[in-house]
């Protein structure tokens, strides 16, 4: 095996070219090298100096470009007996006016190329000469002089090769170079196969530096993108190295040619140095596919930010949206005939975009059904999915199958590649992978950023979707809030309510819960409330599954009130009701047990646990004045509640606490004041990892963290979530 090395001393390298010794200890073979030592061995030959200033690089590989292109058309004329084709049909070549050939340095590079006892040794002796020989220019004018001056022999070869029957010069030309050697019918059967292996990597080797050229360009254009930046900079800082490769390669190939023009006929072999220059080319051709994607993220960023500035259709929005530049085809899914039709069918149409990933709960189906069915009435609504996935497998394919098959309404028909407002949808929308509805009008100008909310609570009522709308449904709620938006979660709920029953709906631990219900059936049973005919009910919010077998009623109940209050801070509404939402969200997992009282649809009191313990307990002691019937008995839990929790202040201060939020796609939450004390809150982000058991995959959860109250309380009196 042929043996290199890099760090060699002083005195065993030859000053004159860097040219190292290759006979010293510690020796490596060249292809399995890192990236590493191969800079070890070529950093010296570079010297930074603006002498490549005064090249024209870009014209230099254009003529380049075209000599390598039309010599492989000759060759493929030859080898494979195919139609010539003429010159004209080849692409143009773009010179910059005044450009001058190096011709000088372009000769000296050829002389320096071994013409006989191929090997790695010898092809990285002459490489490194080649690089010292051009130590003044950019790595991108190394690679395009080392390439030029291979093209200006093959060229030339090529061209007396296809000349020499008709033309004395071109014959003799010919002659000289050993064409005719090469192109004997026994030989050119022997060497055939060596030669387009030769055309191949020279290709491969050409397409290398066009790709270093345009991530040269694209730096320099876009350098300030971050989004771009790592991209550019993880593809540049390999540039020397895939430099040496290509010059190596255009050695090794130089070689090769004049190998195959002897009579011996032996050849160089290129299996290493194509599969090096392949995989060169291919991460590099990557590397340039992210870049150009992310520019054209970019680019519709910007447009659809300009898009929604000013008033334009609908449709140019969606379009935008949807379809990169690139697709040929604009298309979506119709869900109720399951055939594919034009997205000019949403034209004039208001439309609301239900995006979301693939992993969703069908229970967002069961949601927006009812809205489709009646917007089928109304014809100037339309509902598109817009799946949103970061890449797509053969089990996403499936999920997304299966779902699209039980949508009614429209779904993007490119399920192989991210919509092209993926940016947009992300920053702008604020889109963190949970399901949203984003509302846009027949003008393209937005009218929610996530109706879903809205619609949880009041369906179909909710039309036309906007702010406007849910600012006026809010308005109508007050003291109905609550029921609003849990009254459904159970059928005997919804009886109880229609009957204008009290309820008391619970939830804590298991001690507490249990306590609670002994102290509240006494209450119930008493025999005022009896005589009275004031009839009351509990509703346990539990973690267990209902006697249905349904889901538990505790993510239900508590995915309803979050609901209600990213509504309500969304719209900036910080009135009683919000202020009401938020101290039920502070009870949520707070073991010492709370409660919520109702009478129909109008809310009584949210209480602490041990607060409304001690109002049942203490009902004996509520004194002869208080009378008690059923229109009566919710002002006096009220007051008796008011009391118990004075007590408690009085003996051990505010009892301030923390709630988590979960993240909700569209909505950013605002600055908030303790309930309690009405001190600043502090905002924390705090993450939670869910393992899903399928696949060894994981799903991050994101929540914000509030805590309440000045510091001297929080410390004592914070309950820990």
């Amino acid at each position: 095996m042929v043996v290199l090395t890099f760090k060699k001393p002083a005195s065993q390298v030859d000053s004159k070219n860097g040219v190292e010794n290759i006979e010293a200890a510690d020796t490596k073979s060249l292809f399995s090298m890192t990236d590493t030592e191969i800079l070890e061995g070529i950093y010296a030959t570079h010297v930074v100096s603006h002498e490549h200033d005064r090249l024209d690089v870009h014209s230099l590989f254009s003529i380049t470009e075209s000599i390598l292109k039309c010599s492989k058309q000759i060759v493929d004329n030859i080898t494979q007996k195919v139609p010539r084709v003429h010159a004209e049909t080849m692409d143009g070549i773009t010179i910059t006016p005044g450009f001058s050939t190096p011709l000088c340095v372009l000769k000296s590079i050829v002389r320096e190329v071994p013409c006989k006892a191929p090997g790695e040794s010898y092809a990285h002796d002459a490489t490194l000469k080649i690089l010292n020989k051009v130590s003044k220019y950019s790595w991108e004018a190394k690679a395009v002089l080392a390439l030029a001056a291979f093209s200006l022999e093959y060229g030339e070869f090529w061209l007396s090769a296809q000349h020499q029957q008709s033309d004395q010069l071109a014959m003799s030309v010919a002659f000289l170079k050993g064409v005719p050697v090469l192109l004997k019918p026994e030989n050119l059967e022997q060497r055939g196969k060596a030669v387009a292996d030769l055309n191949n990597v020279m290709m491969s080797t050409l397409q290398v530096i066009d790709c270093i050229f345009q991530l040269e360009k694209l730096s320099i254009s876009h350098n300030e993108v971050k989004e771009l930046r790592e991209i550019l900079a993880s593809a540049r800082k390999d540039i020397s190295v895939n430099v040496y490769w290509c010059i190596i390669t255009m050695v090794a190939c130089a070689t090769n040619v004049t190998l195959l023009t002897s009579n011996e006929g032996k050849s160089h072999d290129l299996v290493q140095y194509t599969h090096k220059v392949t995989i060169i080319l291919n991460k590099l051709k990557q590397q340039l596919k992210i870049c150009k994607e992310e520019i054209e993220k970019l680019q519709t960023y910007t447009k659809l930010k300009q898009l929604f500035q000013i008033p334009t259709e609908v449709m140019e929005v969606i379009k935008t949206l949807i379809f990169s530049k690139g697709d040929a085809e604009t298309t979506i899914f119709n869900g109720s005939t399951q055939k594919m039709v034009q997205v000019d069918i949403l034209r004039t149409k208001n439309v609301l975009l239900f995006i979301s990933s693939v992993d969703i709960s069908e229970d967002y189906l069961s949601l927006l059904i009812p809205i489709h069915d009646s917007l089928n009435e109304n014809d100037d609504y339309k509902i598109i999915w817009m799946p949103i996935a970061e890449e797509w497998t053969e089990e996403l394919q499936v999920k997304f199958e299966s779902l699209r098959v039980k949508m009614p309404w429209y779904t993007v028909g490119q399920i192989s590649a991210q919509v092209a407002g993926i940016k947009y949808i992300k920053e702008d929308w604020n889109f963190k992978g949970k399901p949203m509805l984003v509302v846009l009008n027949t003008k393209g100008q937005l009218q929610h950023s996530n109706a879903l909310h809205m619609i949880s609570i009041w369906g179909p009522e909710a039309l036309p979707f906007t702010h406007k709308r849910e600012e006026q449904l809010l308005s109508s709620l007050q003291d109905t809030w609550f029921v609003s938006v849990v009254g459904a979660i159970h059928p005997s709920v919804s009886e109880w309510i229609e009957k204008e029953k009290y309820i008391f709906f619970y939830g804590g631990d298991s001690s507490w819960t249990t306590q609670f219900h002994e102290k509240a059936s006494a209450f119930i049973n008493d025999d005022v409330l009896t005589n009275s005919k004031i009839y009351m009910e509990l509703y346990h919010v539990g973690k267990t599954a209902d006697s249905k077998g349904g889901d538990d009623s505790f993510s239900t109940f508590w995915s309803a009130i979050e609901t209600m209050f990213h509504i309500k801070v969304h719209n900036k509404q910080f009135d009683d009701v919000a202020k009401q939402v938020q101290k039920l969200l502070s009870y949520k997992n707070d073991k010492s047990g709370w409660a919520v009282l109702v009478q129909g649809r109008k809310l009584v009191t949210i209480a602490a646990g041990s607060t409304i313990y001690s109002v049942l307990e203490h009902y004996p002691q509520w004194g002869p004045n208080v009378t008690i019937t059923v229109e009566s008995l919710g002002t006096c839990i009220n007051g008796e509640h008011e009391k118990e929790k004075q007590k408690e202040v009085e003996l051990t201060g505010h009892a301030c606490s923390c709630f988590n939020i979960s993240s909700v796609a569209g909505s950013t939450l605002e600055a908030m004041v303790c309930v309690e004390c009405g001190n600043p809150m502090e905002t924390f982000i705090s993450y939670k990892c869910c393992h899903v058991k399928k696949k060894g995959k994981h799903t991050m959860i994101i929540k914000i963290k509030v805590m309440y109250g000045p510091t001297k309380y929080r410390k004592l009196h914070t309950r820990v979530i």
